[in-house]
Protein backbone atom coordinates (compact mmCIF):
# COMPACT_ATOMS: atom_id res chain seq x y z
CA UNK A 1 0.00 0.00 0.00
CA UNK A 2 1.63 3.28 -1.33
CA UNK A 3 1.79 6.15 1.50
CA UNK A 4 -1.36 7.90 1.78
CA UNK A 5 0.19 10.99 3.46
CA UNK A 6 -1.02 13.67 1.47
CA UNK A 7 0.96 17.25 1.95
CA UNK A 8 -0.08 20.44 -0.15
CA UNK A 9 2.76 19.82 -2.42
CA UNK A 10 1.23 16.36 -3.22
CA UNK A 11 -1.85 17.64 -3.42
CA UNK A 12 -1.15 20.45 -6.14
CA UNK A 13 0.41 17.80 -8.35
CA UNK A 14 -2.29 15.49 -8.49
CA UNK A 15 -4.94 18.58 -8.84
CA UNK A 16 -2.15 20.27 -11.65
CA UNK A 17 -3.29 23.03 -9.54
CA UNK A 18 -2.07 26.76 -9.51
CA UNK A 19 -0.53 27.72 -6.32
CA UNK A 20 -1.12 31.52 -5.72
CA UNK A 21 0.01 31.17 -2.01
CA UNK A 22 1.52 28.16 -0.04
CA UNK A 23 2.01 29.12 2.98
CA UNK A 24 3.18 25.39 4.65
CA UNK A 25 3.22 22.07 2.93
CA UNK A 26 0.83 20.63 5.78
CA UNK A 27 -0.64 17.27 6.15
CA UNK A 28 -3.87 17.62 4.83
CA UNK A 29 -6.45 14.62 6.33
CA UNK A 30 -10.09 16.63 5.98
CA UNK A 31 -11.98 17.60 2.63
CA UNK A 32 -14.28 20.33 3.61
CA UNK A 33 -16.70 22.00 1.51
CA UNK A 34 -18.97 22.98 4.23
CA UNK A 35 -18.85 26.23 6.47
CA UNK A 36 -20.51 24.68 9.03
CA UNK A 37 -18.79 21.23 9.34
CA UNK A 38 -15.24 22.21 10.49
CA UNK A 39 -13.63 19.87 13.18
CA UNK A 40 -9.81 19.92 12.47
CA UNK A 41 -8.80 23.48 10.86
CA UNK A 42 -4.93 22.97 11.05
CA UNK A 43 -5.32 19.43 8.06
CA UNK A 44 -8.40 20.90 6.42
CA UNK A 45 -8.40 21.69 2.99
CA UNK A 46 -11.52 23.65 1.64
CA UNK A 47 -12.95 23.76 -1.91
CA UNK A 48 -14.80 26.70 -2.72
CA UNK A 49 -17.69 24.59 -4.60
CA UNK A 50 -20.08 26.74 -6.46
CA UNK A 51 -23.33 24.79 -6.46
CA UNK A 52 -27.34 26.43 -7.25
CA UNK A 53 -28.16 27.80 -3.89
CA UNK A 54 -24.42 28.82 -2.53
CA UNK A 55 -20.66 29.57 -3.67
CA UNK A 56 -18.02 28.31 -1.38
CA UNK A 57 -16.03 31.33 -2.66
CA UNK A 58 -18.17 33.76 -0.09
CA UNK A 59 -16.97 31.75 3.01
CA UNK A 60 -13.13 32.09 2.39
CA UNK A 61 -12.84 35.26 4.61
CA UNK A 62 -14.83 33.73 7.34
CA UNK A 63 -13.02 30.28 7.33
CA UNK A 64 -10.17 31.76 7.56
CA UNK A 65 -11.37 33.45 10.72
CA UNK A 66 -12.15 30.04 12.40
CA UNK A 67 -8.59 28.51 11.72
CA UNK A 68 -8.65 26.85 7.73
CA UNK A 69 -5.85 27.65 6.07
CA UNK A 70 -5.85 25.66 2.92
CA UNK A 71 -8.34 26.64 -0.23
CA UNK A 72 -8.78 25.60 -3.25
CA UNK A 73 -10.79 27.84 -5.46
CA UNK A 74 -11.53 28.00 -8.83
CA UNK A 75 -12.55 32.37 -9.12
CA UNK A 76 -10.80 35.29 -7.85
CA UNK A 77 -11.54 35.79 -4.18
CA UNK A 78 -11.43 40.22 -3.12
CA UNK A 79 -8.65 40.13 -0.31
CA UNK A 80 -6.94 37.14 -0.82
CA UNK A 81 -3.85 38.24 -0.94
CA UNK A 82 -4.80 40.09 2.51
CA UNK A 83 -4.65 36.40 4.06
CA UNK A 84 -1.92 35.58 6.03
CA UNK A 85 0.05 32.47 6.34
CA UNK A 86 -2.34 31.00 3.79
CA UNK A 87 -2.08 28.53 0.81
CA UNK A 88 -4.19 28.65 -1.95
CA UNK A 89 -4.56 26.38 -5.16
CA UNK A 90 -6.51 27.64 -7.80
CA UNK A 91 -8.04 25.32 -10.55
CA UNK A 92 -10.34 25.52 -13.22
CA UNK A 93 -13.58 24.00 -11.50
CA UNK A 94 -13.59 23.37 -7.79
CA UNK A 95 -15.89 20.14 -7.68
CA UNK A 96 -13.67 18.62 -10.39
CA UNK A 97 -11.04 19.06 -8.57
CA UNK A 98 -12.27 17.68 -5.54
CA UNK A 99 -13.16 14.55 -7.57
CA UNK A 100 -10.05 13.95 -9.28
CA UNK A 101 -8.37 14.00 -5.65
CA UNK A 102 -10.10 11.45 -4.13
CA UNK A 103 -10.29 9.48 -7.41
CA UNK A 104 -6.60 9.03 -7.07
CA UNK A 105 -7.06 8.22 -3.06
CA UNK A 106 -9.18 5.12 -3.97
CA UNK A 107 -6.99 4.24 -6.87
CA UNK A 108 -4.51 3.19 -3.93
CA UNK A 109 -6.77 0.98 -2.85
CA UNK A 110 -7.21 -2.78 -3.58
CA UNK A 111 -9.72 -4.23 -1.25
CA UNK A 112 -13.37 -5.51 -2.43
CA UNK A 113 -15.78 -2.05 -2.47
CA UNK A 114 -19.14 -2.66 -3.05
CA UNK A 115 -21.77 0.08 -5.20
CA UNK A 116 -24.93 0.37 -4.77
CA UNK A 117 -27.85 2.05 -6.55
CA UNK A 118 -31.23 1.82 -6.99
CA UNK A 119 -33.79 4.77 -6.80
CA UNK A 120 -35.16 3.65 -3.31
CA UNK A 121 -33.12 1.48 -0.45
CA UNK A 122 -29.76 2.22 -1.13
CA UNK A 123 -28.87 3.16 2.72
CA UNK A 124 -30.86 0.46 3.92
CA UNK A 125 -28.61 -1.78 1.82
CA UNK A 126 -25.93 -0.42 2.65
CA UNK A 127 -26.45 -0.40 6.50
CA UNK A 128 -27.37 -3.97 5.95
CA UNK A 129 -24.29 -5.10 4.65
CA UNK A 130 -22.69 -3.21 7.28
CA UNK A 131 -24.31 -4.90 10.58
CA UNK A 132 -24.18 -8.29 8.88
CA UNK A 133 -20.30 -8.35 8.16
CA UNK A 134 -18.99 -5.69 10.92
CA UNK A 135 -17.61 -8.39 12.90
CA UNK A 136 -15.25 -10.48 9.90
CA UNK A 137 -14.07 -7.22 8.07
CA UNK A 138 -13.12 -3.50 9.01
CA UNK A 139 -15.70 -1.37 6.89
CA UNK A 140 -15.92 2.10 5.53
CA UNK A 141 -19.25 2.96 4.51
CA UNK A 142 -20.68 6.06 3.15
CA UNK A 143 -21.90 8.44 6.05
CA UNK A 144 -26.15 8.51 6.08
CA UNK A 145 -27.17 8.86 2.64
CA UNK A 146 -23.78 10.74 1.25
CA UNK A 147 -24.52 9.65 -2.85
CA UNK A 148 -24.35 12.84 -3.88
CA UNK A 149 -21.39 14.80 -6.66
CA UNK A 150 -20.02 15.83 -3.85
CA UNK A 151 -21.37 13.09 -0.85
CA UNK A 152 -19.79 10.39 -2.94
CA UNK A 153 -16.19 12.08 -2.61
CA UNK A 154 -16.22 12.77 0.79
CA UNK A 155 -17.22 9.45 1.88
CA UNK A 156 -14.31 7.86 -0.30
CA UNK A 157 -11.63 10.05 1.23
CA UNK A 158 -12.18 7.94 4.30
CA UNK A 159 -10.82 4.79 3.02
CA UNK A 160 -7.99 3.73 5.03
CA UNK A 161 -5.35 1.70 5.19
CA UNK A 162 -6.82 -0.58 7.40
CA UNK A 163 -10.23 -1.20 6.03
CA UNK A 164 -10.57 -4.69 4.45
CA UNK A 165 -13.91 -3.37 2.53
CA UNK A 166 -15.89 -0.37 1.67
CA UNK A 167 -19.61 -0.17 1.14
CA UNK A 168 -20.83 3.31 -1.19
CA UNK A 169 -23.88 4.52 -2.40
CA UNK A 170 -24.64 6.40 -5.17
CA UNK A 171 -27.40 8.14 -6.57
CA UNK A 172 -28.32 10.43 -9.57
CA UNK A 173 -30.59 13.36 -10.34
CA UNK A 174 -29.20 13.97 -14.21
CA UNK A 175 -27.48 12.61 -17.33
CA UNK A 176 -24.15 12.20 -17.05
CA UNK A 177 -23.12 12.36 -13.10
CA UNK A 178 -22.52 8.71 -12.77
CA UNK A 179 -19.98 8.40 -15.01
CA UNK A 180 -18.28 10.72 -12.21
CA UNK A 181 -19.13 8.98 -9.55
CA UNK A 182 -18.41 5.60 -11.16
CA UNK A 183 -13.87 6.99 -10.97
CA UNK A 184 -14.66 7.57 -7.53
CA UNK A 185 -16.36 4.83 -6.20
CA UNK A 186 -15.07 2.01 -8.86
CA UNK A 187 -16.97 -0.57 -7.02
CA UNK A 188 -15.86 -3.94 -7.83
CA UNK A 189 -19.26 -5.32 -6.57
CA UNK A 190 -22.26 -3.82 -7.75
CA UNK A 191 -25.75 -3.57 -6.58
CA UNK A 192 -29.11 -2.18 -8.35
CA UNK A 193 -31.52 -2.24 -5.58
CA UNK A 194 -34.26 -1.04 -7.71
CA UNK A 195 -35.80 1.44 -10.40
CA UNK A 196 -38.73 3.76 -10.05
CA UNK A 197 -39.75 7.13 -10.71
CA UNK A 198 -37.61 9.50 -8.06
CA UNK A 199 -35.40 11.80 -9.50
CA UNK A 200 -36.86 11.31 -12.65
CA UNK A 201 -37.65 14.40 -14.18
CA UNK A 202 -34.39 15.04 -16.10
CA UNK A 203 -34.45 11.89 -18.04
CA UNK A 204 -36.25 11.13 -21.50
CA UNK A 205 -37.37 7.57 -20.12
CA UNK A 206 -36.19 4.95 -17.89
CA UNK A 207 -34.60 3.23 -20.22
CA UNK A 208 -32.35 6.12 -20.00
CA UNK A 209 -32.60 6.28 -16.25
CA UNK A 210 -31.46 2.66 -15.77
CA UNK A 211 -28.62 3.12 -18.50
CA UNK A 212 -27.34 6.13 -16.46
CA UNK A 213 -27.30 4.38 -13.44
CA UNK A 214 -25.81 0.76 -14.75
CA UNK A 215 -22.66 2.97 -15.82
CA UNK A 216 -21.82 2.67 -11.69
CA UNK A 217 -20.78 -1.15 -12.47
CA UNK A 218 -19.27 -1.49 -16.03
CA UNK A 219 -16.02 -2.14 -15.23
CA UNK A 220 -17.61 -3.89 -12.01
CA UNK A 221 -16.61 -8.25 -11.29
CA UNK A 222 -20.25 -8.91 -10.73
CA UNK A 223 -23.56 -7.22 -10.07
CA UNK A 224 -26.76 -8.27 -8.16
CA UNK A 225 -30.07 -6.90 -9.49
CA UNK A 226 -33.42 -7.88 -9.19
CA UNK A 227 -35.31 -9.76 -12.66
CA UNK A 228 -38.48 -8.76 -11.76
CA UNK A 229 -37.71 -4.96 -12.71
CA UNK A 230 -37.80 -5.66 -16.63
CA UNK A 231 -36.05 -2.51 -17.43
CA UNK A 232 -33.05 -3.28 -15.48
CA UNK A 233 -32.64 -7.08 -17.14
CA UNK A 234 -33.20 -5.47 -20.62
CA UNK A 235 -30.62 -2.80 -20.61
CA UNK A 236 -27.99 -5.84 -18.85
CA UNK A 237 -28.00 -7.71 -21.62
CA UNK A 238 -28.41 -4.69 -23.70
CA UNK A 239 -25.35 -3.69 -22.74
CA UNK A 240 -21.99 -5.63 -23.70
CA UNK A 241 -19.66 -4.64 -20.61
CA UNK A 242 -21.97 -6.79 -18.84
CA UNK A 243 -21.53 -9.92 -21.20
CA UNK A 244 -18.92 -11.74 -19.21
CA UNK A 245 -19.45 -9.98 -15.60
CA UNK A 246 -20.68 -12.09 -13.10
CA UNK A 247 -24.44 -11.55 -12.60
CA UNK A 248 -26.30 -12.80 -9.73
CA UNK A 249 -30.17 -12.11 -9.62
CA UNK A 250 -33.23 -12.51 -7.65
CA UNK A 251 -36.75 -12.63 -8.14
CA UNK A 252 -40.25 -13.34 -6.18
CA UNK A 253 -41.90 -13.83 -10.03
CA UNK A 254 -39.55 -15.44 -12.16
CA UNK A 255 -36.25 -17.90 -12.56
CA UNK A 256 -33.40 -16.63 -10.72
CA UNK A 257 -30.06 -17.28 -8.80
CA UNK A 258 -32.45 -16.74 -6.04
CA UNK A 259 -35.90 -17.59 -5.84
CA UNK A 260 -37.63 -15.60 -3.06
CA UNK A 261 -40.98 -17.51 -1.89
CA UNK A 262 -42.95 -16.60 1.33
CA UNK A 263 -42.76 -13.62 3.30
CA UNK A 264 -44.35 -13.96 6.77
CA UNK A 265 -44.08 -10.25 8.65
CA UNK A 266 -45.12 -9.94 12.71
CA UNK A 267 -44.42 -7.22 14.69
CA UNK A 268 -40.88 -7.91 15.75
CA UNK A 269 -39.47 -9.47 12.87
CA UNK A 270 -39.73 -10.64 8.96
CA UNK A 271 -39.39 -14.16 7.91
CA UNK A 272 -38.12 -14.91 4.46
CA UNK A 273 -38.31 -17.96 2.70
CA UNK A 274 -35.46 -18.49 -0.69
CA UNK A 275 -34.24 -21.05 -2.70
CA UNK A 276 -31.19 -21.07 -3.65
CA UNK A 277 -28.95 -24.05 -5.71
CA UNK A 278 -32.36 -26.01 -4.96
CA UNK A 279 -31.73 -25.56 -1.51
CA UNK A 280 -34.43 -23.41 0.99
CA UNK A 281 -32.82 -20.95 2.70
Amino acid sequence: MPSLNYTISSITKILEAKALFVADDCEIKHLLIDSRKLSSPDNSLFFAIKGERNDGHKFIHDLYQKGIKNFVISDDVIGLDELENCTVLKVNDTLEALQKLVEYHRSQFTIPVVGITGSNGKTIVKEWLFQLLREDKNIVRSPKSYNSQVGVPLSVWEMKPENELAIFEAGLSQPDEMKHLQKIIHPTIGIFTNIGQAHSENFKNIEQKVAEKLLLFEQSESLIYCKDYAVIQEQVFANSAFANMQLFTWSRKLKADLQIGRVTKTEAETDIQGIYNNDFI
